[in-house]
Order: structure tokens, then sequence, then C-alpha cells
């Protein structure tokens, strides 16, 4: 019988930091030799971070990734380690070099490159040729990278060539939907092969993207022998015994609540507070309106950076209603953060006396979208002089089909809420409130204490929603009810199905023409949009890339 001791590194390796991504691996190798662990694993690209996209075209970067695997190379005594890495040899691989006895003992290579949805590897990669497989601690072991694990032959070769349990690194990005779809693979790989697994995965943020972690175990019947907490930096200690093929975790933490709400508001949390972080902002500010979008941001941008490094203005105008007005500012009490009122009818007024030459009385959607405009400058003035991150508060609803302002309420350097459909943004109000001052699920930093307020006001969640820029305005004058225009979307946008496919499923033929030419006509505004942290199966931006000209509808 042969027992293999693994630390599995479930952690952010930011891009481009290949110097500091290096000292952590040395740290997590001093780490895994006291725990007396026989192998460290490493995610994919961790010397890089992922995805270092066209930084991998730059030959300096290339050698500097060499050049610091080749150091930890010689730091292996006593300990295997594995390290996802760039591999350059005339050709660029993705690649993990298994350290070993002071030098690069190994190197695998991936042999499946994704093209689809956020992932561009053969842009930058060749396709390893052969799956990798080593002996260590008297077990056979498998190396796959990523995408290697979601097709069968991969696995199929490792267990031919003897594998007896499979090592996959992964930076597989988080969407509300994975979670289930990797238990279901995994474990199908598993009864295929009969090899257990390790399936260990990249967590942080990294632009629009967001990685989970939500590392497992899975054995070689397929069953699931333990799960990793989402959007939680921890070094995992498992062992596995070759005769049985199973895993035993030792003291891998359960997250308090993993409901679809819990793990959704954590990646919103983890993408806030690591675009701020890596980008090197102080703070962020936001404009709260009074309305439940901005609500959510609020409270998000406080549980990812704590309530001293977030900023909240309200831009009240004639239109603004005593219940923004008081709703707004009762939220950041609650929540303790810098609080400005600017009104923006001087603002409004001095722009609409400049037009008038040129324009005379303007027509009613110019005069909105100067309010918003109005709005969009003071922000981004307070984010120059400040030096803090204006966040924009739109959601996935609003972008798809163009209910929003350029250069006014688009205004912002990161949306949190870009791939968040205004029912989500609902159902994640009421969770945030109903979690209270337990945990607020993986990854969540902020805090409250027993009997204090609720974070977003109950008034805000139960208001008919409102951009407030002209009198007794609701969204619904423009569009139909969220519910029904959110279902519309998802079966376009998710499911691209056809409109006569939506209105087969029972949806109003006038909603469905309607929200589909908005749709189609709103790209060009969602090119210029900030980014966010995508958390659906198909988001604006990375994902989703449809030509701004077009003719088909």
């Amino acid at each position: 019988m042969a027992i293999l001791q693994l630390a599995l590194a479930q952690f952010d390796f930011p891009v481009g930091a290949v110097a500091a991504n290096a000292d952590r691996v040395r740290a997590l190798m001093r780490e895994a030799r006291k725990g007396r662990a026989d192998l460290l694993v490493c995610p994919e690209l961790a010397l890089s971070g992922y995805p270092p996209e066209d930084l991998l075209l730059r030959p300096s970067f290339l050698a500097a990734c060499q050049s610091e695997m080749d150091r930890l190379a010689m730091e292996s005594d006593g300990l295997a380690a594995l390290v996802g890495f760039p591999h350059s040899e005339g050709v660029v691989y993705n690649a993990a070099a298994l350290l070993h006895e002071g030098r690069i003992a190994q190197v695998a290579h991936k042999c499946v490159l994704p093209n689809y949805g956020v992932f561009d590897d053969k842009r930058w990669f060749e396709p390893g040729h052969a799956v990798t497989v080593t002996t260590l601690g008297g077990v056979r072991a498998g190396v796959l990278i990523c995408e290697d694990i979601w097709q069968p032959e991969p696995a199929a070769a490792a267990a031919r060539a003897g594998a007896e349990v499979i090592i996959v690194i992964n930076a597989s990005p988080f969407d509300t939907a994975k979670q289930v779809q990797r238990e279901t693979l995994l474990s199908a790989r598993a009864k295929e092969t009969g090899c257990a697994i390790a399936y260990l995965n990249m967590v942080g943020g990294q632009d629009d993207v967001v990685y989970d972690g939500a590392s497992l175990l899975v054995n070689g019947d397929g069953s699931v022998a333990a799960r990793a907490p989402a959007f939680v930096d921890v070094l995992l200690w498992a062992e596995f015994d070759s005769v049985s093929r199973r895993w035993t975790a030792r003291d891998w933490a359960v997250a308090s609540d993993s409901s679809n709400e819990a793990v959704l508001y954590a990646a919103l949390v983890r993408g806030v507070r690591d675009y701020v972080g890596k980008n090197g902002f102080g703070g962020v500010l936001l404009g709260l309106s009074g309305g439940i979008d901005s609500a959510l941001t609020l409270a998000i941008a406080v549980d990812a950076l704590g309530a001293d490094r977030v900023t909240a203005v309200m831009l009240p105008s004639r239109y603004t209603s005593d219940l923004s007005l008081h709703e707004a500012h009762a939220q950041a009490q609650t929540l303790g953060v810098e609080y400005f009122d600017l009104p923006i009818g001087q603002t409004v007024d001095a722009a609409t006396q400049t037009l008038a030459s040129a324009c005379g009385e303007l027509v009613d959607l110019t005069a909105q979208n100067l309010q918003a405009r109005g709005r969009g400058l003071l922000l981004m003035a307070l984010s120059n002089q400040t030096g803090k991150l204006l966040l924009t508060t739109g959601n996935k609803s609003e972008m798809a089909v163009g209910y929003a302002t350029l250069y006014g309420d688009m205004c912002g350097g990161y949306a949190p809420l870009k791939d968040v459909y205004k029912t989500q943004v609902y159902r994640l109000a009421r969770w945030r409130n109903e979690a209270g001052t337990r945990d607020k699920g993986p990854g969540a930093n902020g805090s409250r204490a027993a009997g204090s307020p609720i974070p977003i006001p109950l008034a805000v969640i139960e208001r008919a929603p409102s951009a407030e820029l002209r009198a007794d305005q609701t969204d619904q004058d423009l569009l139909p009810p969220y519910d029904v225009l959110d279902g519309i979307l998802k079966r376009c946008i998710e499911g691209a199905e056809s409109q006569a496919d939506i209105v087969a499923a029972g949806y109003d033929a006038d909603d469905v023409q309607r929200v589909v030419r908005m749709l189609y006509a709103s790209e060009f505004k969602r090119r210029q949009s900030a980014p966010g942290p995508r958390v659906s199966t198909c988001a604006f931006g990375r994902e989703r890339r449809y030509p701004i000209s077009s003719a088909w509808h």
C-alpha cells in the first residue's frame, strides 16, 4: 500500500507578478514541508498568473518565468512541487513543471486548448502531444491541465499509462452553473478510468473574470470525497490511498452558506476587492441614488473593502424623491461610509443654458441624459480628486437593452453588477439582508453588529424602480416588467434562442421583438462600458462578442 500526501494551494496568483508569485510558491513549499507533504500542487500558470494574454508574446516575460522556475527548482529538496508556468521552446506551451530533488524533473504540457467562451488558448499556446504520468511516493500519478480533464482522452491515456490518481491543475472561471458541471464531469472521468482525481482550482479576480477555487477530491468510484470552500485562499491537505483509490481530506473548512446567492455574492465581493487591490486604488466611490442597484453595489463595496475605503455620493435633481434622499442617507449611515450630498441642479442648468443657442429647448430624452451626464461629470471629478475608483452601478438587464446613459450613469472604472440580471439583484439584496450578522458567504469581508439596521433598506427593495430623470417615471414606462424582460434576455443571450422560440415559450411577440431590437441596437454602448465580473454562462464583452454594425436581427 502506498500513501501520497498532498498540499493543494488554492490561492490567487496575480497576472504578471512573476517574482511575487515565485515567492508565494517558496512560502508554500516551506509550509508543505512542515506538514510532511510529498507533493505541493499549485494552479494552472501559477507563476505567470492566468490569463497573461499577450504578455505571452513578450520574450522578456517568458524569460522571467523560466528564470524564476529554475530558481524554484533548485529549492525543491525534500519536496516535490507541481507548478504551472508558460514553457517556451520556440513555441509556447501551457505547462506544469514537476520540481524534485533540486531540478525540473518533468514538464507536462496542456494537450487540449480551449477556444470558446472566455478562453483564447490557441492564440498563445501550442498543444501538447502526450499526457505526463510520473511516480511519486510509490504512486503513479497523471498530470492534466484544466481543459484536459473536460475531454475523455487525456484521462484515458493517463489510465492506460498506469495512473492511479490524476492531478488536475486549473484556472477555471466561476459562473453560476460551473460547480455542478465540474462535479458531474469529474465523477464521470473517475468512473471511466478508475482513477481518483485531485482537482485544484485557482481563486481570485482578474479583470472581468473571477476564479472561485472550490477545489475537489473525487474518489476512484466517482464519489466526491471533499469540497473546498469557494473564494477562500487556503492550503488544502489531502491523503491518497492507492489501494482503495480514496481520499482523506484533512481539516477542509465547510462554507456556512453554500446557496446560489451566497456564492454569487462572494464572487462579486471578490471581483471588487481584487480589481481595486491589483490596480492600486486606495478605495472606491459610487453614486448612491436611493435605488436598488446602487444600494446593492454599496453593500458589496463595503463587504469587499471595509467602510473606511468607500465613499457614497447622492446627486439629487428636482426629480429626486424624498424617499430616495432619505433611504440613501440612511444606508450610508448604517454602513458607516463617507457620504456627500451634491445637488446637480446648477450643473444641469448651466449646461442647458450653454446649449440653448445651438439646440433651443431640449427634447425630453436629451434633458434626461443631461442629468445623468451631469452626475457622471461630478463623480469622475471626485474620482480624479481623491484617487478612488468610481464604481458604476448598472446591471445586466440595463446593459442588455441600453437602458443607461453613455458618459452618464455608465461612467466608472468597474461595474460589479454588469453580469447580474435585475431579478438577481433583488434576490441578492434580500439574501444580504437575511444574512445579517451571519457569515455572508465564502469570501465576504464585512461585518455588522447584532441588532443593527439591515444593510439595504427595505423601502429601496420594495419601491418601483425608476431612473428619476423626469416626473413620475418608472422603468416600466419603457421596459417590460423585469421578470418578463430577464426571461426574454436569458433565452436570447444564454440560450441563443430565436425570437420564434422565445414566443413559443409563452412570451408576448411584441415584447420579444422590442427587447431583441434593443439588445442588438445597444451593442455600441456595451463596447464602451466598464469591465465587471463574469458570473453567468454568457457575459457581455470577453464572451459574447457581437458586431456593432450588423444587418442581422
